[in-house]
């Protein structure tokens, strides 16, 4: 239902059993109006499954019995309802001048859904239209420390939020706990949405996620998000790839150290390299980037709290990061990028020189 109005204190009118119209009275309630719901069968029969506040009414039977049931109210959000019944309440409705609104039916199967939906990073508005539309039919929604809420929010507020965040060296919520309460949720007949951060595939565990629905027999469905390794460089004016300067870029994880197999392999692919959750692991990593060869002046950049109005970059070198981010007080999160196109968020050597300067107070 995409209506900009104000509901509170408005009367609404659903019609449809309540496990078609649960999503709908979640967000009538939600938004301050006062419920009232007319099923198809006896109000008796379904009214131990309708939310406590939503106000059962028993279904009218003729058109002059649907205008006085309209006359009271001020929207009618129609779900269920055979064709031949609707088209009497649309006539009842053109006569007491109320709205109608259709929406679709709330799924029902035995077993739920899960879908693991990317928020994107840091900016809200990186939650793709696929991602709202996952959240709006959401019974529950299992989310992240760094995955956007508001817009999500606002997008199924009538569903269950659970917080499942994690922050650096701390998992309040265990990642075999979190699997358990998706699969737990879908199996009991719930719709799921688990809304992480950035892309699910691109170290958040998604593939762990995905794995864990389909051992349990649970329909799972995958909606990739835009990668923090691509849009906040961007977003701080430095392209992963660029002609004549870069032609590949790779990205790793630096939640721990990388061997010095790993770093060599590195150093001799050349182009952009992309670090995320890699702050803590920033001097070991420099360390072991010089010791294979990588010059000490190579540019290297820190966007920390990437797309958000807090977003700080940092234009230092290879060789002189550790104390550069040591002296800022750099903190997660940041996605760090390695390599001769971070000049380019610098213009030239020039400048890059100077704002490592300022950094180091030197």
């Amino acid at each position: 239902m995409d209506l900009d109005l104000d509901l509170t204190g408005r009367r609404a009118l659903v019609v449809g059993s309540p496990a078609v119209a649960r999503l709908a009275i979640a967000r009538l309630l939600h938004s301050g109006a006062t419920v009232f719901l007319t099923p198809p069968a006896p109000a008796s029969e379904s009214a131990l499954a309708a939310d406590p506040a939503v106000h059962m009414l028993a279904q009218p039977r003729t058109r002059a019995a649907w205008r006085e049931l309209l006359s009271a109210v001020d929207l009618v959000i129609l779900i269920e309802l055979p064709r031949s019944v609707e088209a009497t309440l649309r006539a009842a409705a053109r006569d007491q001048r109320v709205w109608i609104v259709r929406e679709a039916p709330a799924a029902t199967a035995p077993i739920g859904h899960v879908t693991l939906v990317g928020a994107g990073p840091g900016d809200e508005g990186m939650l793709t239209l696929a991602g709202r539309a996952a959240l709006r039919q959401a019974d529950v929604v299992f989310f992240d420390r760094l995955a956007p809420q508001q817009h999500g929010r606002e997008s199924a507020p009538g569903a269950e939020w659970v917080d499942v965040g994690k922050t650096p060296g701390h998992h309040a919520v265990p990642q075999d706990e979190i699997e358990r309460r998706m699969v737990d949720a879908a199996l009991s007949g719930r719709t799921v949405v688990r809304l992480k951060g950035g892309d699910p595939f691109v170290f958040g565990r998604g593939g762990e996620e995905l794995a864990a629905c389909r051992a349990a027999g649970v329909p799972v469905t995958v909606l990739s998000g835009v990668t923090s390794a691509i849009a906040v460089p961007a977003a701080a004016g430095i392209p992963v790839t660029h002609r004549e300067v870069s032609r590949m870029f790779t990205v790793v994880s630096g939640h721990a150290p990388l061997s010095d197999d790993t770093v060599a392999h590195l150093v001799g692919l050349g182009g952009t390299i992309v670090v995320l959750m890699g702050v803590g692991t920033l001097p070991h990593l420099t360390a072991a980037l010089a010791r294979h060869g990588m010059p000490s002046d190579m540019p290297l950049a820190v966007i920390e709290r990437g797309l958000t109005p807090g977003q700080r970059t940092t234009i230092t070198t290879v060789g002189e990061s550790t104390e550069i981010t040591a002296r800022l007080g750099v903190r997660s999160p940041a996605v760090l990028v390695i390599g001769e196109v971070v000049r380019l968020c610098a213009d030239d050597d020039a400048a890059l020189r100077e704002v490592a300067a300022l950094a180091t107070g030197r």
